[in-house]
C-alpha cells in the first residue's frame, strides 16, 4: 500500500505539471495573481469555521455528549485533515492522526477510535448527499452531459458500499470481532479485549439514532459549506460563476475525490476534476485551476502550523513522560 501510493502521488504531481503545460503556466499564474491577501484570508477564515462546524458533528454522535470536550474533537478534526491535505499519506492516515490527537488530549482510545468509524461514515452519507444535489443541478444545466452517466453509477455503488459498511460494523460485528482477535492475537496481548470493547463501543453509538442524524445533518451543512468555499475562490478570481454551478463543481469533485481515495492529497484528481468540471459550466480550465492552486494555498497555510502544533504537543507529552 505504501509504494501503491508513492506511485499515485508521483502520478497525480505528473498530471498536475501536464494540465499546467496544456493550458499555460502562465494563464494559470495570472488567475491566481488576481487574489489579494483580504480575499485569501477570508478563505483561510472560512476553512476555520469549517473545521468548527465538522468537529461539532463528530461531538454530536459521541456517546452521553461529555465523553469528549468538542473543543478537543474541533482540534482532533484539524489534524486530521491537515494529515490528509498536507502529507504523503491516503485519508485513512488522516484519519488515524486524527484520533491519535484526541487521545493525546485526555479522550480515551476506545471513545476516539469507535467515534472516528461512525463519524467517517456519517460523513460519507452527507457526502452521497451533497453528491447527489450536485448530480440533480449537473442534470438541470447539462442533461446531455457524458460525466452524468458515470456520476449515476458511482452514486449508487456509493450507497450500496456505505450501507454495507454500516452493516460490517453493527450486524456483521461479531465475526469481524473473531476475525479480529485471531489476526492480533499474537501482535496484542490484550487484542481481544480491545476488540471487544470497541464493538461495545459502536454499538452504544449506533444505539442513538438522534445522535447519528444530527451527526448526518451537521456533515451535510458542512458539506454545503465547502461548497460557499469554493463559491469565495471562483468569485475571488473573477469568475462570474452563479452559486448553484459552484456548489455542482464542489459536490462532484468531493464525490470524485471519494472515489480517488488513497492518492495522496488528491494529488491530480483534484485539478483535473477542477478543470473538467469547471468546463461544463462554461468556466474556462485555467480559472478553475487557479482555483484549486488557491485551495492548495489554503491547505498548506492552515494545515502546516496545525501539523507543528500537534507535533509540539507529542514532543511535549514525551518530556513529561520521561523517567527523571
Amino acid at each position: 500500500m505504501k509504494h501503491l501510493s508513492y506511485i499515485l502521488a508521483v502520478a497525480g504531481v505528473l498530471i498536475v505539471i501536464g494540465l499546467l503545460s496544456y493550458f499555460g503556466f502562465g494563464n494559470v499564474t495570472a488567475a491566481v495573481g488576481r487574489i489579494g491577501w483580504p480575499e485569501f484570508g477570508i478563505i483561510v477564515a472560512w476553512q476555520f469555521l469549517l473545521f468548527a462546524v465538522l468537529g461539532l458533528a463528530w461531538y454530536a454522535i459521541t456517546p452521553s455528549g461529555g465523553a469528549a470536550h468538542v473543543g478537543v474533537l474541533i482540534w482532533a478534526r484539524m489534524v486530521r485533515d491537515a494529515s490528509g491535505n498536507c502529507l504523503p499519506f491516503s485519508q485513512i492516515g488522516g484519519f488515524v492522526f486524527g484520533t491519535r490527537a484526541a487521545t493525546l488530549l485526555g479522550v480515551s482510545w476506545v471513545t476516539a477510535t469507535a467515534t472516528t468509524v461512525v463519524d467517517v461514515t456519517a460523513e460519507f452519507l452527507a457526502q452521497i448527499a451533497f453528491a447527489g444535489i450536485g448530480l440533480g443541478i449537473l442534470l438541470s444545466r447539462a442533461p446531455g452531459s457524458a460525466v452524468a452517466v458515470p456520476v449515476e453509477v458511482g452514486l449508487g455503488l456509493a450507497v450500496v458500499g456505505c450501507f454495507a459498511f454500516i452493516w460490517l460494523q453493527n450486524g456483521a460485528a461479531p465475526l469481524f470481532a473473531k476475525l479480529g482477535r485471531l489476526i492480533a492475537s499474537g501482535r496484542l496481548a490484550d487484542a481481544q479485549e480491545r476488540v471487544a470493547v470497541i464493538q461495545t463501543e459502536m454499538g452504544l453509538i449506533y444505539g442513538h439514532a438522534p445522535r447519528l442524524a444530527l451527526g448526518f445533518a451537521i456533515h451535510l451543512a458542512g458539506w454545503l459549506m465547502a461548497g460557499v468555499a469554493g463559491w469565495i475562490a471562483y468569485r475571488a478570481l473573477g469568475v462570474p460563476i452563479d452559486f448553484d454551478d459552484v456548489l455542482a463543481i464542489e459536490a462532484l469533485l468531493s464525490a470524485l475525490a471519494a472515489v480517488a481515495f488513497l492518492v495522496p492529497v488528491n494529488a491530480g484528481v483534484q485539478e483535473a476534476g477542477y478543470a473538467g468540471l469547471g468546463a461544463i459550466f462554461g468556466v474556462p480550465p485555467e480559472l478553475s485551476l487557479g482555483v484549486s492552486l488557491v485551495r492548495r494555498a489554503r491547505d498548506i497555510v492552515v494545515g502546516v502550523p496545525i501539523l507543528l502544533l500537534w507535533q509540539y504537543l507529542e514532543v511535549r507529552r514525551l518530556r513529561t513522560a520521561a523517567p527523571k
